[in-house]
């Protein structure tokens, strides 16, 4: 899982973190609202585990089509703004550490994580991996979404990185107040080496400022 300063640092982001859905730049909205298109179609009438759901922007769309929702954060302060979304489909917020908690086996069409696979530690992948799998019902689809480098700005100043090959970036919010956080970023054929040996890569669109992948497990 993130460290604690990644953990801290998007605490403290909760109120503006639905900012960088809204940047005033038309071809970076166009490959968000393109994947919107995607996920609704791909939730149509599907049970639903997201992890890491954040202020709920994910959810809120994935309501509109899917069948239930179980969405789960580490943060208190992220789920208060999600709790108050409009949703359509059933809801169910909890919070819970991703890790710590007991997901039920084969219980969901789908597992859902939004911008969050680029704060796991690349040690920890195949951990990573055991979690998304084992709440997937025969024939499900994982749906996972991320930056690229040039989603970020001029001032989120590389920092080191780390005998892993963690990368971490300094950050900074409005009050001035500077947090470090891991934040990876991977090539379209990088993405493919990960997830290839794991799970079926049914659709990775790879473009310039972000990346969404559906996997399949087993043939």
């Amino acid at each position: 899982m993130p460290d604690k300063e990644t953990q801290d640092y998007y605490r403290q982001r909760a109120e503006t973190y639905e900012e960088i859905y809204y940047r005033d730049q038309p071809d970076r909205r166009k490959e968000i609202d393109d994947e919107v298109v995607r996920l609704r179609e791909l939730v149509t009438g599907k049970s639903v585990l997201e992890l890491a759901c954040g202020t709920g922007y994910w959810t809120k769309i994935m309501s509109e089509t899917a069948n239930a929702i179980t969405a789960s954060d580490l943060s208190d302060e992220m789920l208060a703004i999600a709790r108050h979304k409009p949703l359509v489909a059933p809801v169910t917020f909890q919070q819970a550490d991703m890790f710590g908690h007991s997901w039920p086996q084969g219980a969901f069409d789908m597992v859902a994580v939004g911008f969050w696979f680029s704060h796991q530690p690349r040690q920890e992948y195949e951990r990573f991996f055991d979690l998304i799998a084992t709440p997937l019902a025969k024939g499900g689809a994982i749906w996972l979404i991320d930056n690229n480098p040039p989603a970020e700005g001029p001032e989120h100043e590389h920092i080191r990185i780390d005998e892993f090959g963690n990368n971490f970036k300094r950050r900074h919010l409005k009050d001035g107040r500077t947090f470090t956080i891991l934040k990876n970023y991977f090539s379209e054929q990088e993405l493919r080496d990960l997830f290839s040996p794991r799970f079926t890569i049914r659709r990775l669109t790879y473009g310039v400022y972000y990346w969404s992948v559906e996997l399949g497990v087993g043939s």
